[in-house]
């Protein structure tokens, strides 16, 4: 799998740009605010659909597009696909409202030349995203770990999309009843229903996180311990909200942090479990006005030699272990999909030692096709920069070094 072309049209900096990309690795070199990462975060958005720097869809759009018409900022990419050829585009379309000078907004996703919804195409391109503020994944709150899994496996779980967002249209009906219940009071057995579709997706979402997280470990604690040259051992700590299992009535817990297996456990026994819990919380959740347990208030920690890098680790544990989980990303995601990922690496090498740049270029050898972005050619090393396309990128126009 990899990106044959691609087309800009008023995105972010770029009027109009059209490339053809070589089916290897190569290096995109330029000063800062050039238009670099912007054009990794169009490949990003042709496989996600959603920008890894915007905070909202409308700021992608050129600022140069008139505010008093329509403007369409469009993302066009040929991608070649278990042999055959596929077009991908995005469309993001701002236009004024003549009522009351509001401006209307909307996205659409085309495969091919027809429109689909935009959870059929997420992953039709799989891609593994690379940037330094990633350390985030490790160092911040529990939602950018969740929002980091559920990226990864909607790459290649259709499933787990559709049922991540009936998740969340189920959540936010069954907090707004029992915000009702708070204030008003009523009948508690209008939860039944909303409890019923709750752990029915929620039982779904939380086996296929057990599943993906047992799989990325066991591929990232062997990466990882190569690159800590065998002095560090990775492991994944899940910690879901509703956990299945929960210790036992009189039973304590070892004082020393291990990670639990679960992947034993069927998705039957986690909705019933998780309906039986929801019960108990009931009085609790309605005084509170909000559903205290599933999903969606899940945790993951990583841990090497059983410390937790989010607490104890430092920054150069925490990049490693960044490194060493995106590197099982490639492999995980051809595992399950059977095509390599697009790569995107965006100014790494400033973010890594010598050790660990030639590791990284190293694991780069089996990938189809990856960019890398850097301010300073002097950083990737000769022998790699002799045998690689380099493209240098000024002020929005990229030319290819030949």
């Amino acid at each position: 799998m990899y990106v044959k072309h691609l087309s800009l049209t008023n995105f972010r900096s770029f009027s109009r740009l059209d490339l053809e990309f070589p089916r290897e690795i190569f290096l995109l070199v330029g000063d800062n605010a050039q238009g670099k990462t912007t054009l990794l975060e169009a490949i990003y958005l042709l496989s996600t659909f959603t920008s890894f720097h915007a905070s909202t869809d409308r700021q992608l759009i050129s600022f140069t597009a008139p505010a008093d018409r329509i403007a369409v900022s469009r993302i066009v990419g040929e991608i070649q696909k278990r042999g055959q050829t596929h077009r991908i585009e995005v469309r993001l379309i701002r236009e004024p409202n003549s009522i009351n000078g509001n401006q209307r907004f909307r996205k659409e996703v085309l495969l091919d030349g027809v429109k689909r919804k935009l959870n059929e195409l997420i992953g039709f391109l799989n891609a593994v995203l690379f940037l330094p503020q990633m350390s985030r994944i490790i160092e911040e709150g529990p939602a950018e770990r969740r929002r980091y899994l559920d990226m990864l496996i909607s790459q290649v779980s259709p499933a787990y999309v559709r049922h991540l967002g009936d998740y969340s249209q189920t959540l936010s009906q069954r907090n707004a009843l029992l915000k009702q219940l708070a204030e008003r009071g009523g009948d508690r057995s209008q939860l039944a229903i909303w409890d019923g579709m709750l752990v029915r997706h929620g039982a779904f979402i939380m086996q296929e996180r057990i599943k993906a997280i047992h799989e990325m470990e066991l591929e990232a604690k062997r990466l990882h311990y190569d690159l800590t040259r065998r002095q560090e051992v990775l492991r994944l700590d899940y910690q879901p909200a509703y956990d299945p299992l929960s210790v036992p009535n009189g039973q304590m817990t070892l004082p020393v942090k291990t990670v639990a297996d679960r992947t034993g456990i069927t998705s039957e026994e986690i909705e019933s479990g998780m309906l039986e819990a929801l019960k108990n919380k009931q009085g609790e959740e309605i005084a509170r006005g909000i559903t205290t347990i599933g999903p969606h208030r899940d945790e993951m920690r990583f841990l090497s030699n059983q410390v937790d890098l989010g607490d104890y680790g430092s920054r150069g544990q925490g990049r490693t272990a960044l490194l060493a989980m995106k590197l099982a990303e490639i492999n995980w995601l051809h595992q399950r999909s059977g095509e390599w990922p697009v790569l995107l690496l965006d100014e790494i090498m400033s973010e890594l030692d010598t050790e660990r740049r030639k590791d990284l270029l190293l694991a780069l050898t089996d990938c189809e096709q990856a960019v890398l972005t850097t301010t300073d050619l002097s950083m990737v090393d000769p022998e790699f920069v002799s045998t690689h396309p380099v493209w240098h990128v000024e002020s929005g126009l990229v030319s290819p070094d030949f």
